[in-house]
This record gives C-alpha cells, sequence and structure tokens, in this order.
C-alpha cells in the first residue's frame, strides 16, 4: 500500500485513513459533515498525491493531444487548463482529465489515481507520432486548496499575484 508524502501529517493530526486507488488516503478528520461546510464556507486543503501525472513531450504533443482528447487543445495557451476526456473508438469514455497546456511541446495530463495504469497505457497505445509519454506519478504530490478563501490562505506563502492568474490557469 502506497503513502503519499502527507501520511505523517495526516496521522498526526488524527485523520481517518482508507484504502483508495492503492494508496492510504486520508477520508475525514473532524467529520464529512463539518469539513464539508467548512470547505464551502472557507477552506479546505485535500491531499491529492495519488493523482495520476502523465507528460506528453516532443514536436508532435499538441497534436496527440488533440487526437486523444475530447476538447479542442487548439483553444489553450500556455498556461491554461483545460478539462476533457478520453474518448474511446465506440464513443464511451475512457477517463475524464486535466490538460495543462506548458507549451506546443509539453502538456501535462493528471488523470484519476484509479485509472492512471489503464489510462497510460491506452495513451501509449494512442501514440503513431514520436511523442514521449511520461509517467511521473510516483515523483509528484499534489495539494488541492477549495473554498472561496482558498486564495487567501495560499496567498500568504508565495509573493506570486494570485488575483492576476484567471481560472482554469496556472504559472
Amino acid at each position: 500500500m502506497k503513502q503519499t508524502q502527507f501520511y505523517s501529517h495526516h496521522l498526526m493530526h488524527g485523520a481517518k485513513m482508507v484504502r483508495f486507488a492503492g494508496f492510504q488516503m486520508p477520508v475525514e478528520y473532524t467529520g464529512v459533515s463539518q469539513e464539508h461546510i467548512n470547505v464551502r464556507e472557507n477552506v479546505g486543503i485535500f491531499d491529492v498525491s495519488h493523482m495520476g501525472e502523465i507528460w506528453i513531450l516532443g514536436p508532435e504533443a499538441k497534436e496527440l493531444v488533440q487526437r486523444i482528447t475530447s476538447n479542442d487543445v487548439a483553444l489553450l495557451e500556455p498556461g491554461k487548463i483545460q478539462y476533457s476526456c478520453f474518448p474511446n473508438e465506440q464513443g464511451g469514455i475512457v477517463d475524464d482529465l486535466l490538460v495543462y497546456m506548458y507549451d506546443d511541446e509539453k502538456f501535462l495530463l493528471v488523470v484519476n489515481a484509479s485509472n492512471l495504469e489503464k489510462d497510460h497505457k491506452w495513451i501509449l497505445k494512442q501514440n503513431t507520432v514520436e511523442v514521449i509519454v511520461e509517467n511521473t506519478s510516483d515523483q509528484i504530490s499534489q495539494l488541492a486548496i477549495q473554498g472561496p478563501r482558498a486564495t487567501e490562505l495560499l496567498q500568504r506563502v508565495t509573493d506570486v499575484d494570485l488575483s492576476a492568474i484567471p481560472y482554469y490557469h496556472f504559472t
């Protein structure tokens, strides 16, 4: 069973841990209802380090991402994120994902933890061009900071003006 970089922190703060997608993950601390209200009204921090991170790299990267995802990648610009899915040949969905565009030759695909292996194999199968497909999921940790006061909390620990970053963009 895998543990995220924040596992000890979760235990130290009394998290109830459960198995999910091969990881020991916190499901709650003080109670689901109280935590739900707090995130809706204030801010919550979620360990999403179990998510999959797959890089698409090379001169044909944009072409591959355009072909394997349902949204129009041509609408992306460097620093923009797009919600999308992998459609299969029958019109069904392999998985949903987030597409991060760094530039025309560098994309990060964030996929669901429970589908990581399946998604990675599916992308490799679709890769008929000279593109590097690299699964770096074991090297990346993620925290999701959510709620109406998320920007206020995060602004305390960075000099970057977070109010200047539009929705679904990154820097």
